[in-house]
């Protein structure tokens, strides 16, 4: 595991859903992460916190939030894991992201999945369809959302979705804008981001879980004849740092120490896995996030 002198290579971000905090406490979060080398920052979508403790809990929409992030940081790419395919239709989607890239200079990236949260799907008046539906959708929306960022006009005609002719403009500032599929399955996700993704977004799993999906992420890559390494990768990893840490599943947590955090993100490095997101929930521990700024972060570089 990398020691002091040993810097290893891997991504940190931050992951910082827009729940339970303030607007301020969420720029403040954002402006920090920005001024001191995070690579990448990202907010979640979802009506309802998560994890659903209280509907009453606060929690902000995740596009708008997005954007605000877009305009109050310089540095770092800005992004979310992940947009719900199910809650926008693809071409509202689309178009939303390649206003929040040209508000960011072109630092904007997307993810987008199925979504899991029933409660949410259900009292905000979109059902629950069964997974292999939600996930047939989000093969349809990643293949027109791609076909708008990327192509003249756009025409689809599948299941859930029709376009005719649709002309996305403008593109986006970064051409290439990156679209991030994420979740934990084992099996199909891996083959929807083989098929349609340029990231791929692993959350909450131990190094060796992420070892798994990422050689079932190449395997897809070999069925769909695309280069591995055309996919970025990412894990999520809790941050429980802090002296009041809870009571928490050590797999795809940092916890401990500062050296305990360094040997942790150096088994993720092992792994394979390009990126590492601290997920941070509130209440925030700024001292355990700066601690994790001064002694950890130094031994990685990005």
């Amino acid at each position: 595991m990398p020691g002091p002198g040993t810097p290893s290579v891997i991504r940190i971000g931050m992951h910082a859903g827009p729940q339970d905090l303030s607007i301020d406490e969420l720029k403040k979060l954002w402006q920090t992460a920005d001024g001191n080398g995070f690579h990448w920052v990202s907010v979640w979508d979802h009506f309802y916190a998560n994890p659903l403790v209280d509907r009453h809990n606060p929690c902000f929409e995740g596009v708008a939030t997005m954007s605000a992030l877009a305009a109050l940081t310089r540095n770092v790419q800005v992004g979310c894991l992940v947009f719900c395919a199910l809650f926008r239709s693809p071409g509202l989607l689309a178009k939303a992201a390649v206003t929040i890239d040209h508000l960011s200079g072109g630092r904007a990236q997307i993810g987008i999945g199925a979504g899991w949260l029933e409660a949410e799907f259900r009292e905000f008046g979109y059902g629950f369809p069964p997974l292999g539906r939600r996930l047939d959708q989000l093969e349809e929306a990643l293949a027109i959302i791609r076909s708008l960022l990327r192509d003249e006009e756009t025409t689809f005609r599948g299941t859930y979705y029709q376009l005719e002719g649709a002309i996305c403009g403008p593109k986006p500032v970064n051409p290439e804008l990156p679209i991030w599929v994420g979740g934990r399955g084992k099996e199909r996700t891996p083959r929807i981001a083989a098929r349609f993704a340029d990231g791929f977004n692993m959350p909450y799993l131990s190094p060796e879980a992420v070892a798994d999906r990422l050689e079932r992420l190449e395997a897809a890559c070999e069925v769909e004849r695309r280069e591995f390494s055309e996919i970025q990768s990412s894990v999520n990893v809790g941050f429980y740092m802090g002296e009041r840490a809870p009571e928490v599943d050590p797999n795809g947590c940092l916890t401990g120490s500062a050296q305990q955090a360094v040997d942790r993100i150096g088994a993720y490095v092992e792994s394979g896995v390009q990126g590492l997101n601290i997920a941070l929930r509130p209440p925030v521990d700024w001292q355990a996030l700066e601690r994790f700024i001064d002694d950890v972060m130094p031994h990685f570089e990005s």
